[in-house]
């Protein structure tokens, strides 16, 4: 595994940053693309006077997500960019790797969105990964994000612009990422369900090979490289 630089801290869980940058005791959330919501179920089992809601465009996902209940916790089909919800419901909105994956002409929509439906002076904390490093180096092989994730960024900038925002804090750390064999990262890199990466034979043996010079007894392991920024709503 590569070693964290001096600039780059190293977090184990993202919950204790979020922790460390908003007080999340008793709040109304609202995951954007929320996945399997695993950092979601985990703040809610610290913080169980706190809600949550989950929305997810993928239909698998969210029939996943309805199969596995939680207190505290709901789950809404719906796409960032058109939420099903009313106005200023929330005190957070969170965005975990899933701003890149907004449709390009929806992402400045999508941050309308969070606005709408934030409280006055609510927060959104937007975590993405920086386009760069080994892990991405092998991932840009069958799925190039060098373009929407420049644009995820630059929308964020945009919407700061539209003085709906105020940015409060911002920190850029690695993650640790590990598969305990090729076919565990083929199956949750390579074939989401979100997405069809098209892999046909020749790209699954060449990043196989790309893979295996990271590969070990103990599986593969990585840094990932992430960039947080957390904006408040204006009053």
């Amino acid at each position: 595994m590569q070693a964290p630089t001096d600039a780059e801290a190293r977090i184990d869980d993202e919950l204790e940053l979020l922790e460390e940058l908003v007080p999340l005791a008793g709040l109304d959330i609202i995951e954007l693309g929320c996945g399997a919501a695993g950092l979601a179920r985990s703040l809610l089992l610290r913080h169980p006077d706190s809600r949550v809601t989950g929305l997810e465009v993928d239909q698998r996902q969210h029939a996943k997500n309805l199969a596995a209940p939680q207190a505290g916790l709901q789950f809404t089909a719906g796409a960032a960019q058109a939420i099903p919800l009313g106005d200023a419901r929330f005190d957070l909105a969170l965005m975990l790797k899933s701003l890149h994956h907004v449709p390009l002409p929806s992402m400045a929509p999508a941050l309308d969105e969070a606005a709408r439906v934030l409280r006055p002076h609510g927060h959104l904390y937007v975590s993405e990964p920086v386009y760069e490093g080994v892990f991405n180096d092998l991932v840009r092989l069958f799925n190039d994000e060098g373009t929407v994730r420049a644009a995820a960024q630059a929308a964020l900038d945009a919407a700061l612009r539209t003085g709906l925002w105020t940015q409060v804090a911002e920190r850029r750390f690695v993650v640790p990422l590990s598969f305990a064999d090729f076919e565990d990262f083929e199956q949750r890199l390579m074939r989401p369900t979100f997405a069809d990466h098209r892999i046909d034979a020749a790209m699954l043996a060449r990043v196989r090979a790309a893979f295996a010079l990271h590969a070990a007894a103990d599986g593969a392991h990585f840094l990932r490289p992430m960039h947080v920024r957390l904006l408040r709503r204006r009053g």
